[in-house]
């Protein structure tokens, strides 16, 4: 395998770093000191776990089955990666940025994910489970049967966020803005909704005896005729 190039000169360490179209291995990554750019990459499978790789970017890149655990990934930018099945497990992900990428049933379990932003996102099963998340944000992204549990939105806007059938037990969702989202057919045993706005999300499958949590939530008429109508009755 050739040696990795990168776009900066030695004389000014400063520049950014970039390497194109290349396979990469843990060794690889070992040898680039400083924060690099990493566009068009491979590393299916790869071991980069416990690495330092603050402030890097992935654009493009091959991550599929790749174990980053226990990483150092803050300001990390991901930019339409393809990471099915990729283990972030224990990665410090502080203001990390995902952009157009595919994590589908991706593992995040126990990452620090303070101010991290996913946007046009795939995460389609991934496990989101134990992480420890102040000021996360979510657009314009698939968390279909997603492990979300005991996760904080409150006041967030959820925009276009899809969490059907997703775990979302014992989540905070007080105040916040639901627009285009939907919650259709996912747990939500002890969520709180207190002072959210539903009108903007599905609640397809809801059942009237489920509703307790949405105690306090502002839902539209025709939310309310679908949750009476279980029980016969019509609103005109």
């Amino acid at each position: 395998m050739a040696p990795v190039r990168y776009r900066g000169g030695m004389d000014n360490p400063s520049a950014e770093r970039t390497v194109r179209d290349r396979l990469l291995t843990r060794a690889d990554l070992q040898r680039l000191s400083g924060e690099h750019s990493l566009i068009d990459c491979d590393m299916e499978g790869a071991d980069l776990s416990n690495l330092d790789l603050s402030g890097w970017s992935f654009q493009r890149c091959n991550l599929r089955k790749a174990d980053f655990r226990g990483s150092r990934l803050e300001r990390t930018h991901w930019q339409s990666c393809r990471a099915p099945f990729a283990d972030l497990s224990g990665c410090d992900l502080s203001e990390a940025a995902f952009v157009a990428s595919d994590f589908n049933n991706g593992s995040f379990k126990r990452a620090l994910l303070e101010a991290a932003r996913f946007s046009q996102c795939k995460l389609t099963g991934a496990d989101l489970s134990e992480v420890r998340a102040i000021d996360l944000d979510f657009e314009e992204t698939l968390l279909i049967n997603a492990k979300l549990p005991r996760l904080s939105f409150r006041r967030a806007t959820l925009k276009r966020v899809d969490f059907s059938q997703a775990d979302l037990r014992n989540c905070d969702f007080r105040q916040a803005n639901f627009i285009e989202s939907s919650l259709r057919e996912a747990n939500m045993h002890g969520c709180r909704f207190d002072g959210a706005d539903l009108r903007g999300a599905d609640l397809g499958g809801l059942r009237l005896v489920d509703a307790a949590p949405f105690r306090g939530a502002t839902i539209s008429r025709d939310q309310a005729t679908q949750l009476l109508s279980e029980l016969g009755l019509h609103v005109r």
